[in-house]
């Protein structure tokens, strides 16, 4: 169950019809030397928050009155779009600016933070800062979002420019979605996306391993909601018995959704593993219940294989605080790998982690939302250091 904190963010965001949801950036914070601290805003919905689009060449503001976190805190801050800058340094951004001091969501610590902004209309928002994992995953199933990349948008209308082959998945999609009357098992989904990747994007195989694995995620969340509405509207659209029969269907498909996620990503990182041509075993009888172990079990319960050939890999889409529990697994192995798709971590958490021996796997189009001089491996670096150790 959400926490009351989460339980207001979902309800305003439902009442207002509208929600930026982004994970809060070490760049937002001001940590990676960038130009100020600050939310950065999605330049694709500037409708949702500002009276003014995005124009090259020129700066322009607006002043807005922000309640935080369900009436605790009130700012009077400012949405900038800044559209000029010099030759080194151009600029083409919103930021959300000006909190005053002792501002608490802009230290080092919130960064990974979910950062869930509420427009009533573009002078007066209502914003929560969430950190608990088990609120964030809520929230986003709630509200039928999932934060790919950088953001994501609760609204039917504010969705981002479409890919240049929404087209040729929609029509697969939906075709698929006309023959079933039931949720397909993850794999199926999984197996779904992939497909139609490598029927509708030309080179989607030679794309870098990073991209092809967010590009995987974000299609198989599409197909996800697209069954889910043909399945479940007839449901949600009839007459409840009583409140604890809405309270039961509403926690069924928040449920599914949460779940789906997780495994989602541990079916597309075993295809590219496998794709790759790396030996590897998943959801292995180890002790602690490792996702992925390389080469195999076999290799990890021989006393004679070398330890330092050995790769535990846990998988991951947030791990601020879920990063712990790969400390506990697969013991044999000194460090562990977490593969995730987490917006940033604080320094104290990287330093954290680096003192429990926990490497950090990250797709390259991520690191920049971590601080500057984080140590990170990309997925096509950690492969390549798997290749040699085994070679």
């Amino acid at each position: 169950m959400p926490s009351p904190l989460a339980e207001k963010a979902i309800a305003e965001a439902q009442q207002y019809g509208k929600a930026i949801l982004k994970f809060i950036s070490a760049n937002d914070t001001g940590r990676t030397g960038g130009h100020q601290a600050g939310f950065y805003l999605p330049k694709a919905v500037w409708k949702l928050y500002a009276p003014f689009g995005p124009v090259q060449g020129r700066n322009k503001k607006s002043n807005v009155k922000i309640i935080w976190q369900g009436g605790r805190l009130e700012t009077n801050s400012v949405v900038t779009w800044y559209g000029s800058g010099n030759v080194k340094r151009p600029r083409s951004e919103y930021r959300l600016t000006c909190f005053g001091r002792g501002f608490p969501f802009l230290q080092e610590d919130v960064a990974g933070d979910m950062l869930v902004l509420i427009p009533m209309d573009v002078h007066n928002f209502l914003a929560y800062v969430i950190d608990l994992p088990e609120d964030i995953d809520d929230i986003q199933a709630a509200l039928g979002v999932e934060i790919f990349g950088s953001w994501a948008v609760y609204g039917g209308d504010q969705e981002p420019a479409p890919e240049s082959e929404k087209d040729c998945i929609d029509r697969r999609f939906r075709a698929f979605a006309g023959t079933i009357t039931a949720f397909p098992s993850g794999a199926q989904f999984s197996a779904k996306a992939r497909e139609t990747l490598l029927a509708c994007s030309d080179g989607f195989a030679k794309r870098p391993i990073d991209d092809r694995l967010l590009a995987l995620m974000q299609t198989e969340y599409r197909l996800f909601r697209l069954v889910e509405r043909q399945i479940c509207l007839p449901e949600v659209r009839r007459l409840f018995k009583d409140i604890d029969d809405f309270l039961k269907t509403a926690a069924t498909l928040m449920n599914r959704r949460k779940s789906r996620a997780g495994r989602s990503m541990e079916n597309h990182v075993e295809f590219l593993l496998k794709d790759a041509k790396i030996p590897f075993e998943a959801q292995p009888d180890i002790e602690g219940k490792p996702d992925i172990i390389i080469p195999s079990k076999a290799a990890y319960d021989s006393r004679s294989y070398p330890r330092n050939k050995l790769f535990m890999v846990g998988v991951k889409t947030t791990c601020k605080d879920r990063w712990r529990q790969v400390t506990q697994e697969a013991p044999r192995i000194e460090w562990k790998h977490l593969l995730t798709l987490q917006e940033g971590i604080s320094r104290k958490q990287l330093a954290q982690m680096r003192k429990q021996k926990v490497a950090l796997v990250v797709p390259k189009k991520l690191h920049g939302r971590y601080p500057k001089g984080a140590e990170l491996l990309d997925i096509k670096g950690f492969l390549a250091t798997v290749r040699e150790t085994l070679a």
